[in-house]
């Protein structure tokens, strides 16, 4: 799979000017209504795609945007603002992900591993740059491993950096590149073996 340059919602979007960030930082209301209704889409999938449900999609957008907004004057614009932001966002969906993994797991008596398989939607390309069948593929995101389904979508969707992905899943760089490297692996498998069953 080669890494995208798409914004998690699909499809390219413009970036959002610098200006409309100073704008925000001065309390413009209506330049923060803006800069919301240009990214809202985005981060609710990508929080969507780690969460696996809607109700806990919208809760952890409304949190990021929360954390932005009290956050916003501290971003010095070291790298860009959307990468900035999917970084808040891939954080509060993970924790949200963790503490809610938690307690399915204390009221179910179940283990992590048992947790793992929550079903959802996400895109991706081959790296021919060929359209491939988003409903097979869905089917294989389902069946990944909740740790690597979400290593592989923040890697060759969202572009983070092993590095990053192991800040953001808090763990080790090697764990990140293991579980990007088995989740594509196992992903191909299981689109390749959904294809010969054809």
């Amino acid at each position: 799979m080669r890494r995208l340059n798409a914004s998690p919602s699909g499809g390219d979007r413009e970036p959002v000017p610098a200006e409309l960030i100073d704008r925000c930082k001065r309390g413009d209301e209506a330049a923060w209504a803006q800069l919301v209704d240009a990214t809202h889409g985005s981060v609710y999938t990508l929080c969507l795609r780690i969460l696996r449900d809607p109700d806990d999609a919208a809760e952890a957008t409304q949190d990021v945007y929360l954390k932005v907004w009290r956050n916003l004057k501290g971003f010095r614009g070291d790298a860009a603002f959307e990468t900035w932001l999917y970084r808040v966002a891939t954080n509060t969906a993970i924790t949200k992900h963790r503490r809610r993994g938690r307690k399915r797991t204390h009221e179910a008596g179940m283990d992590d591993e048992m947790m793992s398989a929550i079903p959802g939607t996400a895109s991706v390309e081959a790296s021919a740059g060929a359209r491939l069948d988003m409903a097979r593929l869905d089917r294989a995101l389902d069946e990944l491993p909740d740790h690597y389904r979400t290593a592989v979508l923040l890697r060759d969707v969202y572009g983070l950096t092993t590095a990053e992905i192991a800040k953001e899943t808090k763990t080790s760089e090697t764990a990140a590149k293991v579980r990007v490297h088995r989740g594509r692996k196992r992903l191909k498998e299981l689109m390749f073996d959904e294809e010969k069953d054809r």
